[in-house]
């Protein structure tokens, strides 16, 4: 069976979106600063939350390691520790749980599975993108030894990964929003019900003055079409019986 778009959507961006957020969160370079005072002007510094390296232009040589109580004191960057972690965490458990309603290696999936690693993945997606715009509003604010202050790579590479791992996982949740809103329809293209219709004529419907009109055309009786419309029929009454006229000729009982 082949595996639906979305699910290769969520699957693929997902685990593209976890790498650069693991770059993002390792590597030291969320802000590089320059024009650093007493230090050449090829000089720059790339802080992380995790570490601090110093370098130059010139030489290949960085060293990391470098000391700023302050700068790993800030709010931000403990906020950021946190939250890029619980990103990373919550990434590799919803691309499990997906793993396991894509089910690649059989021909049935499930997209309730699916859906549910989706929403996993797209919490990921907010959680990462969340110290990121914080960081990137607060760069200025925060703590620095130099004047000239740039984003470094790790922010662009977080806002990647984040967007890819919201994506991933709106994937997937908009095919578990089509299982529910939309498998009838599915259904109903794969094995289409087949309705049998009455082609027969229907038969016209009898009232009981046609039956009287039809009646009338064949009686024997002279006055059972002329005098006898819808509106002057009337049953003559139990009570009276039938008396045969000496006109038609018809001898009676006291005649004879």
């Amino acid at each position: 069976m082949r595996t639906p778009a979305l699910m290769i959507i969520g699957i693929v961006f997902a685990p593209c979106g976890w790498i650069f957020d693991l770059t993002s969160t390792v590597a030291p370079d969320w802000r590089e600063i320059r024009s650093i005072p007493g230090q050449s002007s090829d000089t720059f510094i790339q802080q992380g939350i995790w570490d601090i390296c110093k370098g130059s232009d010139s030489s290949r040589n960085i060293q990391c390691n470098q000391p700023d109580t302050a700068y790993f004191q800030t709010q931000i960057v403990n906020i950021a520790k946190g939250m890029m972690i619980a990103s990373l965490l919550v990434t590799i458990l919803g691309i499990a749980v997906t793993a396991g309603g894509i089910r690649c290696w059989t021909d049935n999936y499930s997209w309730k599975i699916a859906g549910l690693g989706g929403i996993l993945i797209l919490i990921s997606g907010v959680l990462c993108l969340i110290p990121i715009a914080w960081y990137t509003y607060l760069l200025n604010s925060i703590t620095a030894s130099g004047t000239d202050i740039r984003v470094g790579y790790c922010i662009v590479l977080g806002y990647i990964g984040s967007i890819m791992e919201i994506l991933g996982g709106g994937a997937l949740i908009i095919g578990m929003y089509n299982l529910c809103c939309g498998k009838k329809r599915e259904e109903e293209k794969q094995y289409p019900v087949r309705t049998f219709r009455n082609t027969l004529t229907p038969r016209p419907t009898i009232r009981p003055f046609d039956v009287i009109s039809r009646v009338s055309d064949v009686s024997s009786v002279p006055y059972a079409r002329e005098s006898m419309d819808e509106g002057d029929f009337t049953r003559p009454p139990k009570s009276q019986s039938y008396k045969p006229n000496k006109m038609n000729n018809i001898p009676c009982d006291s005649d004879l």
